[in-house]
């Protein structure tokens, strides 16, 4: 099994400064019905055997270490069911995307246009 959702979730909490404690309530506070608990947190970055996390603990946690949802969930996929998306085999698709949707509007929009035109020259 691969670590793929460990790494991420384990990554951005120490990023953040987190604790397991503040990003269960950071989870928690943004999608109350979808809880999220220190024990599983410990356990998943430690390794342990945990049970997969369902889409809205998905989306609870996202919110808690401010990612985008689809990451967590291409992360959940490959760690639990080994589903990889094609374009994610190195994982720079994805950081690429993160790191676009990071930059404020004005630039995100000249870096596509200049991608656009790269890509015209190909």
């Amino acid at each position: 099994m691969a670590d793929e959702l460990r790494e991420l979730v384990k990554e951005r909490r120490q990023t953040l400064g987190l604790s397991y404690q503040g990003l269960a309530n950071a989870a928690t506070v943004a999608a109350p019905a979808a809880a999220v608990s220190t024990g599983w947190l410990h356990r998943l970055e430690t390794g342990e055997p945990v049970i997969a996390p369902s889409g809205p603990t998905l989306a609870a946690l996202a919110a808690g270490l401010r990612l985008d949802a689809v990451r967590l969930r291409e992360a959940a996929a490959a760690q639990f069911f080994g589903v990889r998306l094609p374009w994610a085999a190195s994982g720079e698709a994805a950081e690429v995307a993160e790191l676009v949707e990071s930059l404020p509007e004005r630039q995100r929009r000249a870096l596509i246009d200049l991608i656009r035109i790269m890509a015209k020259d190909v």
